[in-house]
């Protein structure tokens, strides 16, 4: 039988849960101000993965053929956009580096710049202010505005 793209991509993200798992049930942090702790979000969103992703390899789609040559570009684009998010996080803040991001993601898949550019501009604003003051969790403002604080 011939493993199906959507079955492979299961069992691969369900390496991606077992490993974020298992990275969360590392971390550790000397004092504790959430009765939760650090473990729950992470531990959470793998538990979520896993349960999606055997879903995949139960029942995968009736599409067995593997992505275009485009559509793979295109999802390469996206990892390495979203691996410059991270590396550039602290280093830009997040405003800055969620704009970036989400400008060039929406640009990848057709949007024209003004729109892009308006739609990451909101995303990151809105957003920020959503986990800054709603939620409390404290942002990177980035190291070139510090000195400007």
């Amino acid at each position: 039988m011939k493993l199906a793209a959507d079955r492979l991509l299961g069992i691969v993200l369900i390496g991606l849960a077992a490993f974020v798992a298992v990275q969360a049930m590392q971390l550790e942090v000397p004092f504790s101000y959430d009765p939760v702790g650090p473990r729950a979000f992470p531990l959470g969103l793998a538990i979520l993965l896993a349960a999606l992703a055997s879903v995949l390899i139960v029942k995968p789609g009736t599409n067995e053929a593997w992505p275009g040559r485009q559509l793979g570009v295109k999802l390469l684009l996206v990892l390495a956009t979203l691996l410059v998010y991270a590396l550039l996080f602290t280093k830009l803040g997040f405003i800055i580096t969620s704009l970036l991001a989400v400008t060039s993601l929406a640009r990848m898949f057709g949007a024209p710049w003004g729109k892009a550019l308006l739609t990451g501009g909101l995303m990151a604003v809105v957003s920020y202010y959503l986990f800054a003051h709603a939620l409390g969790i404290s942002l990177p403002s980035g190291y070139w505005i510090e000195p400007l604080l």
